[in-house]
């Protein structure tokens, strides 16, 4: 970066140390160049001045010209609010302000011309504007046209310094008025400025914060939008690309009897999707490099059973397997189902959690050691330096995003010859956000459902359609079939939660008596040991309803739970509805998920139900949930870069996010090292870069 850019902001004409400690508690802004990337968040057509008798009220924000004709402090309940007249020649309105008052009433002087701008309402019967933005008007620029303004984000204790949208405006005209062009450089090769018209770097900085025109505006958008994109690209596909040049893997080229045996006795034909991600593995297993694959399928599609059949590829070539869980209850189930699946094989399989202490644990870490356990399955347990494999070869990481990178790093290093890693998830991530999270992953997808599973049925009930939905649910029990109902986390606070979930169990007690019916219950304040009795009795067939909190969102498989009754489910966000959704159908019977909601909910909340009755595929759902909540809140996207993007918005700049990766692509294509002439401004930049971020993960999946 160029030192003047490095400058702290403090020393920029109208900060100053207060100002400036302000900025960066509130802003995140320290340097001349975090002004500079403060980005307006919109602009304002600014160029029609309106007179105050054809001002439109309660409609957008407009632009008046006028005279102050008289300031006046007025006291009320709580504090004071300031009047001011404006005058103009068709007439007279009042301007209010609440806050601030101590500031603003020195910039009001009466009898001065003022451009104000904001949005009119309607109170007693008068024209008024609260909070407007005011700026005075000399004589000679009577007919001043201000163009597009911009509008930046600010906050109540910056507005109280004087540092509202139009006071970080003129902060930002300031500092831009001081760089040359030379500071801000281009590091964009001439090739993809040509192919996409986009103006020099040092001008689309100029033109967002100050635009000309419509046009130039977009073109400023769309350049800076393109770099933030870019550089994220060529960070994750060259570390892609690096892997795939230069570390070493296990050759995989022995198919024998452990993955043919558990292939034969598949008691269900694999899906196509999923004898096409097993073929994935192998051809990666045969390369000599290390493999890094992204499995990415629906709740019940059949990763597991595709990670399983990886892992006997690995144990037929000699080579110990893991697997890691993000939790012990999820670690426990896929212990006990690949148990079972394996039980007829000559495989040893061995769990490995926290829980685990003393002289098992002793066992279990000397036989690891000693090459006489196959498959570990376990926690973050497994990362911890005294659990040594003898020959580890093979790497499952279930829901990937639930580990940091430094974590997942220590896999690495449990053989000398990186082991393959394969991830599953089974949150559906949007292509846009695939192509950053684990854009430095090959990807499987697995998008049918194993034959015999029906489309679960989704139902929006509200509060009023209660006897109706437990109606519902004692026909199903009547068939034999068993319920779930789960009830929110309410604010992270068990206090809550707990209060909530039996209020809603003891309802649930009284609509369904014993002894014709039995209710279990698992909350957080249980201990392990109650929690997993109550799941073993409704896992058992002994117990008709479980009612919950989300502890069974990873929870244990029941195929006979054909109902889920998800309560406040207006308080649940898309991805975690349809997660929960994904409990039930495990069996052949038909399977439903009913939504109750209350009667009010905003429009956010009506569309996430919506969406969820309309669809059951997951990737469209996500999909919705990215334009809903945006990257930052996805899970994942932290650790990834992708929530300090500061102007684009991979909800809505897929197509510059796909133009991005196709250009670092085929740049690193043909010039992995970057030495070709027309690369080496990108490659000064880069190494500038690279050398600000503390660690380099590029070699780390």
């Amino acid at each position: 970066m160029n030192s003047k850019l490095k400058t702290p902001v403090e020393y920029l004409k109208g900060v100053g140390p207060q100002r400036a400690e302000l900025l960066n508690k509130e802003l995140g802004i320290f340097t001349f160049k975090d002004l500079l990337d403060h980005f307006p968040f919109r602009f304002v057509d600014r160029s029609k001045i309106y007179t105050i008798a054809e001002a439109p009220v309660n409609e957008a924000a407009i632009q008046l010209k006028g005279y102050i004709r008289n300031v006046r402090t007025i006291p009320q309940k709580r504090g004071q609010r300031m009047v001011a007249t404006l005058e103009d020649e068709s007439g007279q309105m009042e301007l209010l302000w609440f806050r601030g008052l101590h500031w603003i009433s020195k910039y009001l002087l009466p009898n001065t011309l003022y451009i104000v701008f904001g949005k009119p309402g309607f109170f007693n019967g008068k024209k008024n504007i609260v909070h407007p933005e005011i700026e005075i008007l000399k004589e000679q620029q009577a007919d001043l046209k201000l163009g597009f303004s911009p509008v930046y984000n600010s906050t109540e204790k910056l507005k109280n310094r004087g540092l509202d949208s139009k006071g970080i405006q003129k902060l930002t005209a300031h500092l831009l008025s001081e760089i040359k062009d030379s500071d801000l450089p281009e590091f964009l090769p001439q090739s993809i400025i040509n192919k996409y018209r986009f103006p020099l770097r040092a001008k689309a900085y100029r033109e967002i914060h100050k635009p000309g025109n419509p046009r130039a505006l977009k073109m400023a958008q769309a350049r800076l939008k393109f770099d933030e994109l870019f550089l994220l690209q060529m960070k994750i596909v060259g570390s892609r690309q690096y892997r795939k040049v230069n570390i070493p893997g296990q050759v995989f080229d022995q198919v024998g009897t452990n993955f043919n045996a558990l292939y034969k006795s598949l008691p269900f034909k694999l899906t196509k999707a999923q004898e096409n991600a097993i073929r994935d593995v192998r051809k990666d297993s045969l390369s000599g490099k290390q493999m890094n694959r992204l499995i990415q399928g629906d709740v019940g599609s059949g990763k597991t059973v595709v990670a399983l059949l990886c892992m006997m590829l690995a144990l037929d070539n000699g080579f110990q397997s893991c697997m890691m869980a993000p939790t012990e209850i999820l670690a426990q189930q896929h212990f006990k189902g690949i148990s079972e699946q394996l039980e007829k094989l000559p495989v040893k399989v061995a769990i490995l959690t926290g829980s685990i202490k003393g002289k098992e644990r002793k066992q279990i870490l000397t036989a690891l050691s000693a090459g006489e356990i196959d498959l570990l399955i376990g926690t973050h347990a497994l990362l911890e330096g005294s659990v040594v494999f003898k020959n580890l070869g093979f790497v499952v990481i279930d829901e990937q995003h639930r580990f940091g990178v430094a974590q997942r790093a220590k896999l690495w290093k449990k053989n000398t010859k990186p082991p393959h890693i394969l991830v599953m998830t089974a949150t559906p991530i949007p292509r846009t956000l695939a192509m950053t999270v684990y854009g430095d992953l090959d990807t499987s997808l697995i998008d049918e459902l194993p034959p015999g599973r029906k489309p679960i049925q989704t139902l929006h009930y509200f509060e009023n359609k209660r006897l109706k939905m437990h109606g519902f649910m004692r026909k199903q029990i009547e068939l034999g079939r068993q319920v779930y109902v789960v009830f929110p986390l309410i604010n992270e606070s068990e206090t809550l939660d707990y209060k909530d979930l039996m209020d809603g169990y003891e309802s649930i007690s009284r609509a369904f008596p014993m002894p014709e019916f039995h209710v279990s219950v698992v909350h957080g304040q249980m201990k392990p040991q109650d929690k997993e009795m109550e799941m073993q009795r409704f896992a058992a067939g002994k117990t008709h309803i479980m009612v919950a909190t989300t502890v069974i969102e990873v929870g244990v498989n029941v195929p006979n739970a054909s109902v889920m009754v998800i309560e406040s489910a207006e308080r649940f966000g898309l991805s975690q509805l349809h997660q929960l959704r994904g409990r039930v159908g495990r069996g052949a019977d038909q399977s439903y998920c009913i939504l109750m909601t209350g009667p009010k909910l905003s429009n956010e909340a009506r569309i996430r139900m919506d969406t969820m009755v309309r669809t059951n595929n997951g990737f469209e759902i996500s999909e919705v949930d990215l334009k809903l909540r945006g990257p930052g809140d996805i899970e994942g996207t932290q650790q990834s870069g992708i929530t300090q993007l500061k102007l684009a918005d991979l909800s809505k700049d897929q197509k510059i996010l796909q133009e991005a990766r196709i250009c670092a692509e085929e740049i690193l294509d043909n010039d992995a090292r970057l030495e070709k002439p027309e690369h080496q401004v990108l490659l000064k930049y880069l190494i500038v870069h690279s050398k600000q971020e503390k660690t380099n993960w590029s070699l780390i999946s």
